[in-house]
């Protein structure tokens, strides 16, 4: 997904830059860049993330940096920030989402004799072209407000200028953007949970379209939001921090809710219940207290050399740290009756592997909750599962199994409660070796999120969407 940081001060900011994008580490997988703006100009620094986190990265460069503003960013995707000099100053800038239409306006781009410096995975630098449709502007916020309706998919942005950070949201709020502000600096991040060992507290969460300005004054509203918003619910589900807030509502709190909606329809009888780590634990402790029964850890976490298992690029990469980074407690194993929660099932082949491991442990019963639907759509706006294919989706393989390839059903097996949906799960449940599996239905996570349906996507779970 990836997400960013900026800041602006009264005096330097380069530790609170530096430390602001590294918490936002858990959300990107590639490339991490900062680039602050001082008397001697702007300085910038970009490097690979794969194999190595931000922080140990940009230490030694730390020194090398000078100034008063600054943007960072942990992506998922190319190299950020991106540079330019234009009609409309020197800037540098950063995004967050995923351009679904980048192949067409590259190609819109070329017959118009633009060139690219950047070149990404894939073509265009996401970034760079949103740098170009910006300077088709006659101002900034023109640009902007041209980025916003060319770009199909998602894409918020923080832009660093001369005289101060431009911020800007998706235009339907799928990721998220809020304001912080201290005695001597305001910052804008993807995370709230950067703001408080940094001295920050939280003064306002942008809209969906909505465009600030911000100097180390303060902060002025340049266009306003818009009505419409469609926030993705992973984001409380699966890649938000505990600690951090969108549109006001706590992720630790939300996934609290989950389990305890989960629970107060489960009739399982079991010896205790676990989260699978890190996300699962807060649905497993809500589930836990909704239930009355105790909370355990039969799998503990190894993280001083282990990452998310998401972050590696590649599949086998991403299976290998999944495997070794969660290691079983056996004692608390042998003979009991479990239920784990956790955010979601994409492909299943890890869960299916640390079941096995169970059985071997002489676990007597697995029973697996999930937070959320059966992911039944592949994520067109946030780059989630970008390396996977639909098909591969344990849900989809599980229709495929029932119907061939035919998806004329597919709305049906992703609507929670019905015949097809219960064949589906009952499908997954084979094949993965559990006891029992039950999943969130859709209803049950809007009212744990607190949101009114509209305002929130889930797509990956029934297929709506807008663009």
């Amino acid at each position: 997904m990836g997400g960013f940081f900026g800041t602006i001060s009264k005096k330097s900011c380069i530790n609170e830059l530096f430390y602001g994008t590294d918490y936002h580490s858990h959300l990107g997988t590639r490339r991490g860049g900062i680039a602050a703006f001082g008397k001697e100009g702007f300085t910038r620094r970009i490097h690979n993330i794969e194999n190595s986190y931000f922080r140990t990265k940009f230490e030694n460069d730390l020194s090398d940096f000078k100034g008063e503003s600054g943007i960072g960013v942990i992506s998922d995707t190319e190299s950020q920030p991106v540079l330019v000099n234009s009609h409309l100053g020197k800037f540098a800038i950063v995004t967050v989402g995923k351009v679904v239409n980048l192949d067409d306006l590259e190609k819109m781009a070329l017959k118009k004799r633009w060139h690219f410096s950047e070149t990404g995975f894939n073509g265009a630098n996401p970034s760079e072209m949103a740098a170009m449709l910006i300077n088709e502007g006659s101002t900034m916020e023109e640009g902007i407000k041209i980025v916003q309706e060319k770009i199909r998919g998602s894409l918020s942005l923080l832009i660093l200028t001369e005289g101060g950070i431009f911020a800007a949201r998706d235009k339907l709020g799928r990721t998220p953007i809020v304001i912080g502000k201290n005695s001597t600096s305001y910052a804008v991040a993807s995370e709230s949970s950067c703001f408080p060992t940094l001295g920050y507290r939280v003064e306002k969460y942008l809209g969906p379209g909505e465009i600030l300005f911000l100097t180390a004054e303060g902060y002025e509203q340049r266009v306003p939001q818009r009505e419409k918003m469609q926030v993705c619910a992973f984001l409380w589900v699966y890649y938000g921090y505990p600690a951090s807030s969108y549109e006001g509502i706590n992720v630790e709190q939300t996934r609290y809710n989950c389990g305890a909606a989960l629970a107060a329809k489960d009739d399982v009888v079991a010896d205790y219940v676990s989260g699978i780590p890190d996300s699962g634990i807060g649905h497993a402790i809500g589930y836990a207290k909704e239930k009355g029964i105790p909370y355990m850890r039969p799998y503990v976490k190894y993280t001083p050399t282990w990452p998310r298992s998401f972050m590696p690029s590649n599949q086998s990469d991403r299976d290998l740290v999944a495997k070794m980074k969660l290691i079983p407690v056996q004692p608390l194993i042998k003979d009991k009756r479990v239920v784990f929660c956790d955010d979601s099932i994409v492909r299943g082949t890890q869960l299916k592997d640390n079941a096995q491991i169970f059985y071997e442990y002489g676990v007597k019963e697995i029973h697996m909750r999930i937070a959320g639907p059966p992911l039944c759509y592949a994520c067109e706006f946030l780059n989630f599962s970008t390396s996977r294919s639909t098909l591969e989706l344990a849900a989809r393989k599980a229709i495929h199994q029932l119907e061939g390839k035919d998806d004329k059903y597919l709305d049906e097996y992703a609507i929670s409660g019905t015949e097809k949906n219960r064949e589906m799960v009952e499908c997954i449940r084979k094949r993965l070796q559990l006891t029992s599996l039950k999943y969130q239905h859709l209803d049950d996570l809007i009212d744990a999120i607190g949101l009114p349906k509209e305002k929130i996507c889930t797509h990956c779970y029934d297929g709506s969407s807008y663009f």
